[in-house]
């Protein structure tokens, strides 16, 4: 009996104001409107290892825009302006907001330039959410 394999599935592209806390697989073309290093430290000890970055930009589309985290060889993507697809990107929370990242289960890729504006009056990263915890 041959083995069958799963049929490759199209992606679902959301938008970013279908962003919700908790939630992951969360395909995206977004563009990047800033970006902000927030962490460069090398190893303490010296040792040959890459040192590692953390930048915050904010990328969005014609719905509104959201913080990414991007994390190490991420940070080079990250230039303002660049039209990039995030694929199974989930929604972390900070300090009671979310935050979109890609962990090693995505992927980042440049791709060619859109012709959306994005919405940037609409930034769900300053909305804050509070931690309810059901009885």
């Amino acid at each position: 009996m041959a083995e069958s394999k799963p049929a490759m599935r199209k992606p679902v592209f959301t938008k970013v104001d279908q962003m919700r806390p908790g939630t992951n697989g969360h395909n995206l073309v977004v563009k990047v409107v800033s970006s902000n290093m927030v962490l460069q430290k090398a190893r303490p000890d010296g040792a040959p290892v890459r040192p590692m970055r953390i930048a915050e930009s904010l990328v969005g589309d014609e719905t509104g825009t959201i913080l990414f985290t991007s994390r190490n060889e991420q940070v080079d993507l990250m230039k303002e302006g660049a039209t990039l697809i995030l694929r199974n990107a989930k929604i972390d929370m900070f300090k009671g907001s979310m935050r979109l990242a890609v962990d090693k289960w995505g992927r980042i890729e440049e791709t060619e330039p859109t012709d959306f504006n994005v919405k940037d009056d609409n930034n769900l990263s300053l909305i804050e959410y509070e931690l309810v915890n059901a009885a």
